[in-house]
């Protein structure tokens, strides 16, 4: 899991919402702690929450929870 944080947290830009949904929510499913790669995907997701579909802002709001990062501002942009 640490090589495939390595390789998303710079493309992650790339990803779209469901991809970033998904990632957040396979790392917090396996229990891999990944607070750096939380964070870059909190930060790319905020500004484009609208892009999610209810689906995809539900697995990445119970994948930070179930991780327990905090992201105030993405949890703020989700409400």
């Amino acid at each position: 899991f640490e090589a495939i944080a390595a390789e998303a947290q710079p493309r992650l830009r790339e990803f779209n919402a469901q991809e970033l949904a998904n990632t957040a929510w396979a790392f917090a499913t396996a229990d891999v702690p990944a607070t750096e790669l939380f964070g870059a995907i909190a930060a790319e997701a905020q500004p484009r929450i609208g892009e999610f579909n209810s689906q995809a802002l539900a697995n990445t709001a119970w994948a930070f929870a179930k991780a327990g990062v905090p992201a105030t501002e993405l949890f703020e942009a989700i409400a």
